[in-house]
């Protein structure tokens, strides 16, 4: 039995949104056709859909330990990941990449402050050795601000790290994808986005909340 509070949800899904917009989801059932490609982190409290307000199919969104895309190689067996990005970009052929950072990663902390592993198999601990390369471009490690820079850094690097995939920088030399870089403050709801000029982030609106902020919203553009 499922728990409780997803069987309501379910329920009120059914009554509500799933009944408002059931032409939508009849064409969702036989194809997909989002422009967007999110990756982000697997934290319950950065869901994607709920952060830009969209749809249903108006998103493709991959979710992972501190929002990692891995360089690109061929070696081994599992790649979910580049799985999933091979198939947004050559499949739906979407026309943008957002990488989405977060506030209070824990697998930013995980590697910053070289916790414990959970288990001998320490999953979490070799994957967040990918966030290695991106110690440099945070600056001083003793910095107050350190684990928040880290976590810019960390797009930046994913961000890096999608242009070594042939099939992306292939897309993107041709004007056909634009990546994107993004933090969201979880307490805040502020939502900063990268200057691929710069590498700097800055707030998407200003002030009040309700205007874009002219450098964030032309850099994302």
């Amino acid at each position: 039995m499922l728990p409780k509070r997803l069987t309501d949800g379910y329920v009120s899904f059914m009554q509500g949104r799933f009944a408002n917009e059931s032409r939508r989801y009849a064409e969702l059932g036989t194809s997909q056709e989002p422009d967007v490609l999110v990756i982000g982190c697997c934290d319950s409290r950065v869901a994607p859909e709920a952060i830009f307000d969209v749809g249903p199919g108006e998103l493709f969104v991959i979710r992972n330990v501190a929002n990692i895309v891995p360089p690109y190689e061929v070696g081994g067996e599992y790649h979910g990941t580049s799985a999933a990005i091979e198939f947004a970009v050559q499949a739906l052929q979407v026309k943008h990449i957002v990488v989405l950072g977060h506030a209070s990663c824990g697998g930013i902390k995980a590697y910053a402050n070289r916790v414990a592993p959970l288990s001998g198999s320490n999953f979490i601990g070799k994957w967040v050795s990918l966030v290695a390369p991106a110690v440099e471009k945070a600056g001083e490690s003793s910095a107050p601000d350190f684990i928040t820079r880290l976590e810019h850094a960390m797009v930046s690097q994913s961000i890096e790290n999608l242009m070594t995939f042939p099939f992306v920088s292939a897309r993107v030399k041709n004007g056909l994808l634009s990546l994107h870089g993004a933090h969201f403050g979880v307490a805040t709801g502020q939502l900063q986005v990268r200057d691929p000029a710069t590498g700097d982030f800055a707030p998407l609106l200003q002030a009040d909340g309700r205007t874009p902020n002219p450098a964030a919203f032309i850099s994302c553009a």
